[in-house]
């Protein structure tokens, strides 16, 4: 796995993508008073699927909400979920529940398999919007998700995660064989000769 970073050119198309990640930061809100009023009647916490189900209806409903694509939606229930095992697992050593976050703050949202299509040179469509990246190194491999972040200053970067496979194995076969001897005498010495 390689992780990629490039900038996102600045044009008007982006305020798109800044919408987007501001309304992954109201749903990412959402799901945690969801989880917190849970948790105060049940002391449990909701799973994935659950979450999904429940933010389901409102997302129908609510045309801001329908910006964040599905996958973005499964990503935000999945870190809300592992946040919410990790506080039950150790509150007592003063690990938090997941809290709210100031959706100016909010820094990203991440779309897995789905989503985004590379268009060749510095080109991405993400949902139904091509946007233009500086591409400043080649992108190889198959590329397993694709994130948007902003910075406090308001750019915008594109983070790929990219499986590039593994590796093959170097092969020297050059029908050499060459051996070497370490001594007292003399420190090393080499040998070769030619296989038949």
């Amino acid at each position: 796995m390689n992780t990629l970073k490039f900038k996102l050119y600045s044009h008007k198309r982006n305020r798109y993508l800044k919408q987007s990640i501001n309304a992954n930061g109201v749903i990412y809100n959402h799901a945690v008073a969801l989880h917190r009023r849970y948790y105060r009647m049940w002391v449990k916490h909701l799973n994935c699927a659950q979450l999904q189900a429940h933010i389901a209806k409102p997302r129908k409903r609510n045309p801001f909400w329908q910006l964040v694509g599905s996958l973005a939606v499964q990503d935000i229930c999945q870190r809300i979920e592992k946040a919410y095992q990790l506080f039950l697992k150790h509150h007592k050593k003063g690990v938090k529940s997941p809290g709210f976050k100031k959706i100016k703050k909010y820094k990203s949202f991440t779309m897995k398999q789905a989503g985004y299509k590379f268009l060749g040179g510095n080109r991405v469509k993400i949902v139904s919007r091509v946007y233009q990246f500086w591409n400043s190194r080649p992108l190889q491999g198959i590329v397993k998700t694709l994130t948007i972040k902003r910075t406090p200053l308001g750019e915008l970067f594109m983070v790929v995660v990219v499986d590039e496979g593994s590796e093959p194995e170097i092969e020297f076969a050059t029908g050499k064989i060459a051996g070497f001897d370490f001594g007292l005498k003399t420190f090393l010495t080499c040998d070769r000769w030619q296989q038949d």
